[in-house]
């Protein structure tokens, strides 16, 4: 369905390793990026980890002029875009600009500079709030300061779907191109960290550690939630005689996607993950892949005992006595919960599965759960030849996403 659409760049901000080298050699050598946080006091929480991007320094991407307009979110998304224009060896001018879009997927990146902007307001009085916090109050925003520092004209969109974000914001920018609207995307995700989403997530109860230990430890029988990620993934996706005609090195091809939303109850996994199994069953459909051409699945597994259960269930319901036969593992037990990025960061882990011959370990996994019973690569990446990649994105808000990569011949 996809095959005319293939990635030919890619830039990578991960809490375990900023730039594709070293986050694919982290992910080889199942190197955590999950630590104390730093940017702010967790003394009042009973968490204190997160997988915060600890080294990042923004002028070394974007320099230092106008670097005070942008929040964090906006700094990482643009550092990424960087690099996968780079990456991409693609030249963006007055002649090709219109030819180009960005979409990205975000839902949380805007919440401490609305919740800074109204403390302001509240306590200071509305003449004498920050101006400079408004423009990134607006969930677009680093959508936005993409174009405006690459000087990219196709189009702009912002998907926030929740946890499917990515892969929903992939679609949308593969529907452009397959309508001939436009011949190139930057897809993006990102989520910052802030006391904000991190102080909610922690009351919700959604936060490992408070009730068992603090620790990523996906299809692990003593998972006890998440642990929240940060950073940004961006990728170029091509029409592909277009990547051919301007000489681009290819990647991987775009070979099917799906989505569903459950439409069950908000904050409520649906119990028989009807809508992740759609996707799947859609993605399939539309890559014309047999069951045994599957090499390897992303899991969206994030430590929460029922996402887990739930996934390794679809998965089996889907792919019947051919689920033992297929390597699954989740690279949130090395880089945390980044919701809306998550996707994103599947997706260029995936590549780097498939260019370096590895597939990225389910790390911190010791004791078995009889409800989660596949291959789950435990604790060491594996040596082996990578065609083909399913990516699941799926949460408790009902949006579901599937995704099949396929490695370029």
């Amino acid at each position: 369905m996809d095959n005319g659409i293939v990635i030919t760049g890619l830039g990578v901000i991960a809490p375990n390793g900023i730039g594709k080298d070293k986050f694919w050699n982290a992910l080889k050598e199942g190197k955590s990026g999950i630590k104390p946080i730093k940017r702010f006091d967790t003394k009042a929480l009973k968490c204190s980890q997160a997988g915060e991007i600890q080294d990042f320094k923004p002028e070394d991407f974007l320099g230092k002029k106008g670097l005070r307009d942008l929040d964090r979110s906006s700094r990482l998304l643009c550092s990424a875009a960087g690099m996968a224009i780079e990456d991409a060896g693609l030249n963006i001018d007055h002649t090709n600009t219109d030819d180009i879009g960005v979409c990205t997927g975000t839902t949380l990146s805007s919440l401490w500079n609305a919740a800074e902007f109204d403390k302001g307001s509240i306590q200071d009085g509305p003449r004498f709030t920050d101006p400079s916090l408004f423009p990134g109050t607006v969930m677009s925003a680093a959508s936005s300061q993409v174009s405006i520092k690459y000087n990219i004209q196709g189009f702009n969109t912002t998907i926030s779907t929740g946890f499917s974000s990515s892969i929903d914001a992939l679609k949308y920018a593969i529907d452009f191109i397959k309508l001939k609207r436009i011949k190139a995307v930057l897809v993006g995700g990102v989520e910052s960290l802030s006391p904000v989403n991190y102080t909610a997530f922690n009351r919700l109860g959604y936060m490992a550690g408070i009730n068992g230990e603090e620790i990523s430890c996906p299809f692990d029988k003593r998972r006890n939630g998440i642990i929240v990620g940060e950073g940004a993934a961006v990728v170029v996706i091509e029409d592909e005689e277009y990547a051919k005609e301007r000489g681009a090195i290819i990647y991987a091809r775009v070979n099917g996607i799906g989505n569903h939303f459950d439409a069950f109850k908000m904050g409520k996994y649906h119990p028989e993950a009807t809508g992740l199994k759609e996707s799947m069953k859609e993605a399939m459909k539309n890559s014309k892949l047999d069951v045994s051409e599957i090499d390897y699945i992303g899991a969206s597994a994030n430590s929460v005992s029922e996402q887990d259960r739930l996934e390794t269930k679809a998965i089996k319901d889907v792919y019947g006595k051919y689920a033992y036969n297929i390597p699954v593992s989740s690279i949130k037990s090395m880089i945390g919960e980044t919701f809306s990025a998550g996707g994103l960061f599947q997706i260029s882990a995936s590549i780097g599965s498939m260019y370096k011959g590895f597939i990225p370990p389910t790390v911190n996994y010791e004791v078995r759960d009889d409800e989660c019973d596949l291959d789950y690569v435990a604790n060491r990446s594996r040596i082996t030849r990578i065609n083909n990649v399913l990516i699941n994105n799926y949460g408790p808000g009902g949006s579901n996403a599937a995704f099949i990569l396929s490695k370029w011949n």
